[in-house]
This record gives structure tokens, sequence and C-alpha cells, in this order.
């Protein structure tokens, strides 16, 4: 029995074991998770569904990046302008879900970051622009909207929910 938890504490994954299932349910990490981030799909539904969806979508990125694409009713504030314009831009009692390009990039977190320090309450959505396009959702160019087919690794075929 020593040697399989000497093995397993080797291994990088249980290198430092998983805590406690009380522990992770509570607000704690979990849920906390939860209350500081959500996903594409959604965000979609929300914004497709009638009626205000509640918050409004934040687009940290650059306006080449924008301009490349975003998400359609996005607003767009470059993170290095939030200090200065969110003021103009955003209503503090309107909770903000921000994006960047996707997982792979924290300028989501740094304008959540910069947003929460302001006295906004924010959340961000994880997969950004990346997982917009890869789940198939309609997003805005210069030229105008398109729409990629799902990315099967990223979204069930024939279906728009996930089962999440």
């Amino acid at each position: 029995m020593t040697s399989q938890l000497t093995a397993v504490a080797a291994h990088p994954v249980l290198r430092v074991p998983p805590a406690a299932p009380a522990a992770a349910a509570a607000v704690a990490h979990f849920g906390a998770s939860l209350a500081f981030h959500t996903d594409v799909s959604d965000v979609a539904a929300a914004l497709a569904a009638d009626g205000d969806p509640g918050f409004v979508l934040l687009d940290s990125r650059s306006t080449e990046s924008w301009n490349q694409g975003h998400v359609p009713g996005a607003a767009h504030l470059p993170t290095a302008l939030i200090a200065e314009q969110a003021h103009h831009l955003l209503d503090p009692a309107v909770p903000v879900v921000t994006y960047c390009w996707g997982p792979a990039c924290n300028g989501a977190t740094r304008a959540a970051l910069a947003l929460a320090e302001l006295g906004y309450r924010v959340k961000e959505m994880l997969g950004g622009f990346e997982y917009w396009v890869r789940e198939g959702f309609e997003f805005e160019t210069r030229e105008g909207r398109e729409r990629r087919d799902p990315d099967p690794l990223t979204a069930p075929a024939g279906s728009e929910d996930c089962g999440c």
C-alpha cells in the first residue's frame, strides 16, 4: 500500500491531493469559480433569449482584434482603457462579463480585475472568442456576420445543449 501511495504522490496530477469533497463543494472553490466564471454556451443562451440578459458582454481586446471578429452585441473596451473609460460605457449596477481571445489568453482576467477594482460586479467568459467561434455561434467582422460549423470537440453534433 505504501508503494502505491508513493507512486500516486509522484504523479504530477496527484502530487497535490484533491480537496476533500466537502471543501470542494463549498463556496471556497467550485462555488466561487461559478461566481467568477461563465462559459460561451451560457452567454450565447442568455443573449439569444428574449429580453435583457442582465449583463453587459465586454470584449477587452485591441481594436484590431475586435475588427477581426467579435460577439454580436458585445461592448468594446480594451483592458488598457478600462480605468479611464469604463464609467462612460458601463453602468455600475449591471454585471459585466469579460472575454478576450481564448483559454491561452488572460486578457479577460486582467479586464475583470480592472473592473472589479472600479467596483463593477464581473465574471469572465471561459473560452473567449476562440470557443465562441469553435462552438458555432455567430460573430461579426468588418465585412459582416459569419458563422462556422461547430467543432465536434467543443460542441455536440446536432444539438446546442452539451448536457453540462
